[in-house]
């Protein structure tokens, strides 16, 4: 390790490799509830996508494995490193490389956070529509693992904004893909598989991003149900109505009280409603003036009385923006209040009544607290479980994954499979795919360094 490290030195500037007590601990884990630090032998801190290249033929040389890292806002253990390798902090490469207004594009270095790429494409009117939950997230953790969040039934995920990449593979070579335009028949899509696969093919060193016209006028619209059935089934209806959300999210009683106790946030919603509601939607309509959204939010007024809806209140700009954030800090108050596994699956949309039901009737054979939310306008379902027993909890998680499976589900929506959900993934997946993407991944990284033990051993 003595002669990596020296040759890491000679790469980057001693200034830009840590050792030992030097590493700081923020960067031993990531937000995964049930893993655990690592500290890995060195960190190394590029500056240029030459840098990066050079890392990974070094580590090649020295058969080390390296672990690339963004912002650590993951929640699948997928930026751990491992005890005797390196990790590849991207800290050092957040730049801005371009603001394309004519081709509505932005090229952006790995480290970039969704909060620095938003303010800049606020200044000009646009906007990078994927909000995952945590706008100190990286662009380059985004890229590992197709991130999601509350925007993608109006804008679609991760893979669906980035057009382009520059990445080094497991052999220090450097390749690019795709670029300014939205669509391209030229043999395989290797940004498509670069995307999603948590730093085990390549590591991302540039992306160039799709950008929206950013609309300025809008409605948070909360909307009490006396129970998740009537929710369910009321998503479907809303999604086809052609309103066109750009959020749609379900969220059970308990979240709800809990969210908003930990912001110390008052909706106006009456006491009986409260006390009748199992379960609420939220929903945002958002459109270039406000006449429209008017008109929108009469319609969706009309629609969810139709549906059963106990109630429909538009709360006012600040309250609507303070249950939005709330909602996107539903894992951290998860954690505070002990959750001890969070879960994502996603299921196709139609089949969350019968998917929500069979997790309800999971959690009261075993004993165990299963609450949650989710982006119900793609299907995509977070659930927190409270079962400390972890036995138990084990299976708990892997009975309601495969609850979701059989309906045509996937173990994950949106965070990635990591280290914490490998385990599930091997029990429940078609053993030719994941054959398939070993192979893959042998392709692109011969020597095994890249992210080893994440996603399958």
């Amino acid at each position: 390790m003595g002669d990596l490290v020296s040759a890491l030195e000679g790469i980057v500037g001693e200034a830009h490799v840590s050792t030992g007590s030097a590493i700081a601990e923020d960067l031993t884990h990531d937000e995964a509830i049930t893993a655990q630090p690592v500290v890995p032998a060195a960190v190394v801190r590029p500056g240029t996508t030459e840098e990066v290249a050079a890392i990974v033929a070094a580590a090649v040389e020295h058969g080390t494995p390296l672990t690339a890292r963004g912002s650590g806002t993951g929640l699948s253990g997928a930026c751990i490193p491992q005890p005797d390798g390196v990790l590849v902090s991207f800290e050092r490469m957040a730049e801005i490389l371009e603001l394309d207004l004519d081709n509505h594009v932005a090229r952006v270095q790995p480290g970039v956070t969704l909060a620095q790429l938003d303010e800049a494409t606020a200044a000009v009117g646009l906007v990078y529509p994927v909000f995952p939950g945590e706008n100190s997230a990286s662009l380059g953790g985004n890229v590992a693992t197709n991130a999601g969040g509350m925007r993608a039934v109006r804008y679609g995920v991760t893979r669906h904004q980035v057009l382009g990449l520059t990445a080094v593979l497991g052999t220090g070579e450097t390749i690019t893909t795709g670029g300014k335009f939205v669509k391209a028949t030229s043999g395989y899509d290797l940004t498509q598989l670069i995307i999603g696969s948590e730093g085990t093919l390549a590591l991302a060193t540039e992306a160039t991003l799709r950008l929206h016209p950013r609309l300025t006028h809008g409605a948070t619209v909360l909307i009490p149900f006396p129970g998740l059935d009537e929710v369910a089934a009321s998503i479907p209806r809303i999604v086809g109505s052609g309103l066109m959300p750009t959020i749609l999210e379900y969220i059970d009683f308990i979240t709800m009280s809990a969210i908003t106790s930990a912001q110390n946030l008052e909706l106006g919603v009456p006491q009986e409603i409260k006390d009748a509601a199992l379960a609420y939607l939220v929903v945002v309509l958002e459109n270039r003036n406000d006449e429209r959204v008017e008109e929108d939010v009469h319609e969706l007024a009309e629609l969810a009385t139709e549906l059963g809806a106990l109630d429909l209140y538009v709360l006012p700009t600040g309250s609507g923006a303070a249950l939005i954030d709330a909602r996107e800090k539903a894992f951290w108050t998860a954690k505070a209040n002990g959750a001890d596994d969070i879960i994502d699956m996603v299921v196709p949309r139609g089949s969350i009544p019968e998917y929500l039901g069979a997790v309800q009737a999971i959690g009261a054979d075993t004993g165990s607290l299963v609450v949650g939310c989710g982006h119900a306008g793609d299907g995509n379902v977070h659930l927190s479980v409270f079962q400390p027993d972890v036995a138990v909890r084990k299976d708990v998680v892997g009975r309601i994954l495969r609850a979701g499976a059989a309906l045509g589900g996937a173990v994950s929506g949106e965070h990635g499979i990591g280290t914490e959900k490998k385990a599930y993934l091997a029990q429940i997946e078609d053993p030719a795919k994941l054959d398939l993407m070993r192979r893959i991944k042998t392709s692109f990284d011969p020597a095994g360094i890249l992210n080893p033990g994440v996603i399958f051993d």
